[in-house]
């Protein structure tokens, strides 16, 4: 990916970031992003200083599912922001 895309991707909001990154893995069963996902909001909200809810999130599943979901908002999808710009830089069609 040249850096034309890289300097657009930057440009969108974490919002825009996070709905584009999931709608593709979800179009195109790309569960290897998705999961990795789960994986790294634990420590992007521990990252935010929200060390409560990265302790809740790793003892519930169906947290992390509603947090994948919700992932694109506030200072979770301002943590999220680099994670979603690497994945969609590798799909430039998303």
């Amino acid at each position: 990916m040249g850096q034309l895309e890289t300097d657009r991707l930057e440009a969108l909001s974490a919002q825009e970031l996070h709905d584009r990154a999931v709608r593709y893995a979800v179009r195109h069963g790309d569960f290897a992003f998705l999961w990795e996902l789960l994986k790294v909001i634990p420590a992007a909200e521990a990252s935010t200083g929200n060390e409560d809810e990265t302790a809740n999130d790793l003892s519930r599943v169906s947290a992390l599912l509603s947090d994948a979901m919700a992932s694109g908002e506030g200072e979770l999808g301002d943590a999220l922001r680099p994670f979603y710009i690497e994945y969609l830089s590798q799909h430039p069609d998303a």
